[in-house]
């Protein structure tokens, strides 16, 4: 199993005023739109304990980076409890059925003032877990999967503890952040540390409503943002209608037939081209309805990827974006044998990849190029990318049954392989 280093995220490219605007959002509103009239934080140091039973084994060494990262990069006071009872945030690791048997459509969650799985089982429907209830942050716990990836648990420390300290809310207009239901962030970018260093800012307290907290943003960001004042900003468009968010959810969330999904995210890509919603959030529409286009009507597929990737293209930032994308495009490149268009795709696409710290990508992106030096006849270099694969794999998919799937899944896309193993 291979593993990442020390995170080198890329700078943010928001002016302060956007920072502002993006910060009260996060802030001051709940992922289901509802308005929250106080801003909370942990006002005390943050002392976090892990509990739970068969703790996957690299949870330990993705948590304490996490932790350094938050102290040394948002300038928190977080770090390890040396004992459960002197902690005030909890790290609760169980199997998946379990968790989603009470939350079903969550990967992790964290819950407010609770210490425990029993003690959230047992106040689940109490206002107790009531976020919009609180004055300020006294103690939460995180439950994540103890039965996934390496990776899926570590993308779950960094979103769910970002959320349990800082912002409670997701905007699709991020792109550049883990406050992002999309999901192309996996990793705390400079952005969201950028957001929880203001966020524990000595000017700003728990208890304080978004016009005082406005009134003192631009100071507090001077110091937290240096250098943001001006300078090109990011393409935002306008404020997205509920029925765009609500067409993506319809695309990409459970129960819903495959029919239906894609004419949600048709539906999507009207609304972010009649709405003004700027390229990002466009870029993501038409990569919804090529995922979902893949196996119903594959003629939408290619000309939804190429769209989103000149979308995406537009904005400064969107490396990763793109590179989610050129895995569409690469495998396309593989079904009709040309392996150097394949291979400079992936080629291009490595380094925003491997510095998104996106392990199952990674993987994925050299599978397809030790494909794609198969078909250009460079059998030697196509198994040494292949073996080096599968190191990333095993953080990223974990499962050695997924990692042998995945590796033929893409070898059955190249023509060459099709020819040989026949249709199976």
């Amino acid at each position: 199993m291979k593993a990442f280093g020390t995170a080198s995220p890329a700078p943010t490219r928001r002016t302060r005023a956007q920072l502002a605007a993006d910060f009260l959002d996060l802030s001051f509103l709940m992922e289901n739109g509802r308005a929250l009239q106080r801003f909370t934080r942990f006002e005390g140091p943050i002392r976090v304990a892990v509990a739970g039973a068969n703790t996957p084994p690299t949870l330990s060494r993705d948590l304490s980076s996490l932790l350094g990262r938050m102290r040394r990069e948002a300038g928190i006071d977080i770090a390890p409890a040396h004992s459960f009872e002197a902690a005030n945030l909890i790290v609760e690791t169980l199997p998946r059925r379990q968790l989603q048997r009470y939350v079903p459509q969550a990967a992790c969650f964290v819950v407010p003032n609770v210490g425990s799985w029993r003690e959230f089982v047992r106040n689940r429907r109490s206002r107790l877990v009531d976020w919009s209830t609180l004055s300020t942050r006294t103690s939460a716990a995180v439950f994540i999967p103890n039965d996934v990836s390496p990776q899926e648990v570590r993308d779950c420390l960094h979103e769910e503890i970002a959320q349990a300290v800082g912002p409670l809310n997701d905007l699709y207009r991020l792109n550049d952040s883990i406050f992002n239901d999309d999901n192309f962030h996996m990793v705390l970018t400079q952005f969201d540390m950028i957001m929880l260093r203001t966020a524990y800012a000595p000017e700003i307290q728990s208890g304080m409503t978004r016009q005082q907290v406005a009134a003192i943003l631009p100071g507090v960001l001077a110091r937290t943002a240096p250098g943001r004042s001006g300078g090109r900003s990011v393409q935002t468009g306008q404020v997205a209608p509920r029925a765009w968010v609500d067409a993506i959810e319809t695309a990409l969330g459970p129960g819903t037939s495959s029919r239906r999904r894609v004419n949600a995210a048709q539906r999507a890509v009207q609304i972010a081209q009649s709405s003004n919603l700027g390229p990002v959030r466009e870029g993501f529409s038409f990569y919804a309805l090529g995922r979902l286009s893949l196996g119903q009507q594959a003629e939408l597929a290619l000309p939804a990827f190429v769209t989103a990737g000149q979308l995406y293209s537009q904005v400064p930032g969107t490396e990763i974006h793109r590179a989610h994308v050129a895995v569409q495009l690469a495998a396309f490149a593989l079904s009709t044998g040309n392996g150097n268009a394949a291979l400079r795709l992936v080629d291009d696409s490595l380094p925003a990849v491997t510095a998104a710290q996106n392990a199952s990508l990674l993987a994925t992106l050299l599978m397809m190029k030790a494909e794609a030096l198969t078909l250009e006849g460079r059998p030697a270099e196509a198994q040494a990318v292949r073996l080096d694969s599968l190191g990333w794999a095993r953080y990223g998919f974990g499962d050695a049954g997924e990692i042998r799937a995945r590796l033929v899944e893409i070898a059955s896309v190249s023509p060459e392989r099709r020819d040989t193993t026949g249709d199976r």
